[in-house]
């Protein structure tokens, strides 16, 4: 299997990069300090088709696929997580699943400004007490006449409250399945419909520059059209949903982990201490071949993952495989980068330090560690 990268690929991964290094680098430490949203950045980010990457151009997209957004995240969270995520969530989450599983009229409606990033939106499935047990939802939509009336709340939303966001896809329980099981469906909810409720953002540890906020829907009325797939296909909808995130996010934490290496490469030839660079000792040099090693390791479990998707055969196993790994060694490198610095690690003014608080999130988000060590045991029989 050859990795190597058309020239296609490789324009779009040094123009990627290029706009990460001179319009994300400048600004982001100022919004990371004031928790805002870098609106000018997610703009240039839309003009250069960053949003429409993976879809056709039929419904306003680049034509490319999903390869080509996974590079562009990790060259985007080389320099920085928050912006990395709010691209990630704003195509795997928000945008995809209307590409997916929409009517041709849901497509119209949502996909020409989701695809330019004129909107954004989010995707409502984690529930305060739910977490990982997504077939625990309590959220209900029930149908009265023509019309879905929701009622629940939603945690941890990413692209949820922006001033651009359109809508958000919740999942919902919408009646009982035959065995007994709660019949889960995904219904379209635009901004601004009365009974929906966006709470203020959470305070986070990192990730401070994104969208995140918890969702309340009490009598929340919406047309039955906004059903989004067929009805009862909710569980079903997600899971392919968040089997092709992971790969996203495993590209993503292969950006912080890569980001880490530049950092402590540059800090290692200008920090000088006992009169010499402290790269020039071993005990370095040694950190930093490990955490090289871990990002080429990781981006190369993504990218196979990724060709097996493509591909349309099973990734489902791989998919896990690379978010597993790839956010275990974005925690190990980011906390060697702190190490490396030393002190200065430890200030908000060098980027290791938002690496470092950025990292964790990433065992976390879209699957857990734990649930992918699961998805792995199950795919192998036991």
């Amino acid at each position: 299997m050859d990795f190597r990268l058309t020239d296609e690929q490789t324009a779009l991964r040094e123009s990627v990069r290029d706009f990460a290094r001179e319009v994300v680098a400048p600004v982001i430490a100022e919004h990371y300090e004031q928790h805002t949203f870098p609106y000018e950045v997610i703009r240039q980010m839309g003009k250069m088709g960053l949003f429409g990457l993976p879809f056709g151009e039929e419904h306003g997209g680049m034509g490319g696929d999903y390869f080509a957004l996974c590079l562009a995240l990790e060259e985007i969270a080389r320099v920085d997580s928050s912006v990395a995520i709010t691209l990630e969530a704003a195509v795997s989450l928000g945008a995809m699943p209307v590409y997916r599983f929409g009517t041709e009229e849901q497509k119209a409606t949502w996909l020409p400004k989701l695809l330019s990033g004129e909107a954004l939106a989010g995707f409502g499935l984690t529930e305060p007490g739910t977490g990982s047990d997504a077939a625990g939802t309590q959220t209900r939509a029930l149908l009265d006449g023509d019309e879905w009336v929701i009622n629940g709340s939603k945690a941890f939303i990413t692209n949820s409250g922006t001033d651009i966001t359109a809508m958000v896809t919740v999942t919902a329980v919408t009646g009982t399945n035959p065995d007994g099981s709660k019949e889960l469906s995904t219904i379209i909810v635009p901004t601004g419909t009365p009974g929906f409720t966006v709470a203020p953002g959470y305070s986070k540890v990192g990730w401070t520059a994104s969208d995140t906020h918890e969702l309340t829907f009490d009598d929340c009325r919406v047309p039955a059209a906004n059903l989004l797939g067929a009805r009862g296909r909710g569980f079903a909808q997600f899971l392919r949903i968040l089997d092709e995130g992971r790969i996203a996010i495993a590209a993503l934490a292969v950006g912080l982990a890569q980001g880490c290496v530049d950092e402590s490469i540059k800090y290692a030839k200008e920090r000088h201490a006992f009169g010499r660079p402290i790269g020039a000792n071993q005990a370095i040099q040694f950190k930093i071949a490990d955490m090289e090693l871990k990002a080429h390791t990781a981006r190369l479990a993504y990218y196979d993952a990724a060709a097996r998707m493509l591909a349309g055969e099973p990734f489902k196993r791989q998919a896990a495989i690379a978010k597993l790994h790839a956010s275990t060694i974005a925690v190990d490198n980011a906390r060697e980068a702190t190490q490396i610095h030393g002190g200065y690690g430890f200030m908000n003014e060098y980027p290791v330090a938002r690496f470092w608080r950025d990292s964790k999130i990433l065992e976390i988000g879209e699957g857990t560690s734990e649930v992918q060590r699961m998805i792995i045991a199950r795919d192998l029989g036991l």
